[in-house]
């Protein structure tokens, strides 16, 4: 018995030090990558660490727009989460509120825009855009990237609004609230750690979007940090250290905002799921 807990354990052991090298070694060629010259790169070993450290591809990308593109994917990203949880926190809680059949057939419609892939759509999409004349703005990418990130939203605050004792809802509809006070004062609160969750997810779905810059917009001045990493191709090649040190810049914001919330993020995930 000792034997075949030692022989887990030590498949275990050696599956998570795997997958930990998996998960790690990009990260670490991410930024061993970024910190090399462009002569070197072709030279050295990718796992080697520099020889003559550099911090000009940061420069490169910093005198490059870069803050101009990080203002677009902040934008996009603030504004699709903040239009996304309002839609989805209403719809959650009239299908939790009220259990008629329409609510369910609702909460079905919305399970069933999770079935739908991206790119089946992207063409109706681009019309549609071209219709509305919002083709190379950022609302063109904000309002697509919303509705499609509303369904899995609806999905968790349901499952996490079902959790919320009904006798607290009749409580306050007792004490004279409306539905709008209910809304506000009771299943916003209480929400905040599933809201933070998919605050959290769908900006990270949004930070990292390529298919909808690429095809409902045109111009640099109106491009997100992942479509502005292909403007360090060339004719004849990719400045790779300079497009790892836009990755790694990139990826800074996102990095934050998860310690930031992940106390959140974590009771969202525990709570929302309890089911």
């Amino acid at each position: 018995m000792t034997t075949v807990r030692a022989l887990h354990r030590a498949v275990s052991g050696g599956a998570a030090l795997v997958w930990t090298a998996i998960v790690v070694v990009p990260i670490y060629w991410v930024v061993v990558t970024s910190l090399r010259e462009r002569a070197e790169f072709v030279t050295s070993s990718p796992l080697a660490l520099p020889g003559d450290p550099t911090l000009a591809n940061y420069q490169t990308v910093l005198s490059g727009g870069f803050a101009g593109y990080l203002l677009n994917s902040v934008i996009v990203t603030a504004a699709t989460v903040a239009v996304t949880i309002v839609v989805s926190l209403m719809a959650a809680f009239v299908i939790v509120r009220h259990g008629s059949r329409w609510s369910r057939l609702y909460f079905r419609l919305f399970l069933l825009g999770l079935a739908i892939p991206l790119q089946a759509v992207i063409i109706p999409v681009y019309l549609l855009i071209i219709r509305m004349s919002l083709y190379d703005s950022l609302l063109a990418i904000i309002l697509p990237s919303a509705a499609f990130a509303v369904p899995v939203t609806v999905m968790i605050l349901v499952s996490f609004l079902r959790d919320v004792p009904r006798s607290l809802f009749e409580a306050m509809v007792v004490d004279g609230a409306t539905e709008w006070r209910l809304l506000l004062d009771l299943a916003a609160p209480l929400a905040r750690p599933a809201l933070i969750t998919v605050a959290v997810y769908d900006g990270l779905q949004v930070w990292n979007g390529f298919l909808f810059p690429l095809i409902l917009t045109q111009s640099d001045e109106r491009a997100v940090l992942p479509l502005a990493l292909t403007l360090y191709r060339g004719q004849f090649g990719i400045d790779v250290p300079a497009t790892m040190a836009a990755v790694v810049l990139s990826t800074l914001p996102m990095l934050a905002v998860f310690v930031l919330a992940r106390r959140h993020l974590v009771a969202g995930l525990t709570a929302g799921f309890s089911k």
